[in-house]
């Protein structure tokens, strides 16, 4: 983002921090503005024009939104469009990681972090689900009711509003990415950051528990672990957070051997 996105987004993140009566629904018709304002070029053109006076896009706000959202809603939505965006576009992103936090909020017990993971992965090891998802092509209402049968029963309501969701409106993005991203916004609305751990062989209890512990200590904030089964690393572990890895894999470390040898 610009920096005056960023800034704007910081701005409206909290303020969505210190609203009252944040719950599902709240994330609902978040995400259901972002699709509004990214199908039509004139509202969202209307609404982050930087020549416009803030009231003037507020007032455009409560026009289009006030007589079907709810309070709390609106109002977020008024101070989103009272800031300055860098371009619509970012106006449309920024609305949309609202709508990602608000539903992380609404399910404080829930392990969103965890489900989005297994979602992305499940996406990631079916080829067809992926280019079903991910093509212009099909119905992005059908997208999103997929999604909504393949989680029925398995994931929350919070997570599964989430990713169907996101797939009703990718806007060049792919699939994979848009769920990885929430994952990481979810987290980071819960002040946590997300590991992934790939392992030969599932982790015990108490092992995932030191390791969790561990990391934590090392980053100072609550790590949550995701794990990945991966015979080829033969023993020990991979560790990845964002774009840092600590690889104490026996794979790594035959790899290295095999270099030394080699001269």
């Amino acid at each position: 983002m610009g920096s005056a996105s960023t800034q704007a987004l910081a701005a409206t993140t909290k303020a969505l921090d210190a609203a009252s009566g944040v719950d599902l629904e709240t994330a609902r018709e978040l995400f259901a503005a972002a699709r509004i304002v990214g199908d039509s070029p004139q509202l969202s053109g209307a609404l982050a024009d930087p020549a416009a006076a803030p009231a003037a896009r507020t007032r455009v706000v409560s026009d289009v939104f006030g007589p079907t959202f709810g309070r709390t809603t609106v109002s977020i939505l008024t101070t989103a469009v009272g800031q300055r965006w860098s371009n619509a576009g970012q106006l449309i992103d920024g609305i949309e990681e609202l709508a990602v936090r608000a539903a992380a909020i609404s399910a404080p017990g829930v392990d969103v972090e965890g489900e989005l993971f297994r979602v992305s992965r499940t996406i990631a090891e079916n080829p067809e689900l992926e280019l079903a998802l991910g093509s212009r092509l099909g119905d992005e209402s059908a997208k999103g009711s997929l999604i909504e049968t393949l989680l029925r029963g398995r994931a929350s309501a919070a997570t599964t509003l989430i990713v169907s969701s996101l797939v009703q409106q990718p806007r060049e993005r792919r699939v994979r990415e848009l769920v990885s991203h929430a994952m990481d916004l979810v987290a980071g609305q819960r002040d946590s950051i997300v590991a992934t751990v790939i392992t030969a062989r599932p982790l015990s209890a108490a092992q995932t528990e030191r390791l969790s512990a561990v990391l934590t200590r090392r980053y100072g904030k609550r790590v949550g672990l995701n794990s990945v089964i991966d015979p080829s690393v033969v023993g020990g572990l991979r560790v990845q957070i964002a774009d840092d890895v600590i690889d104490a894999s026996v794979a790594a470390r035959l790899t290295e051997l095999r270099e030394r040898l080699a001269g």
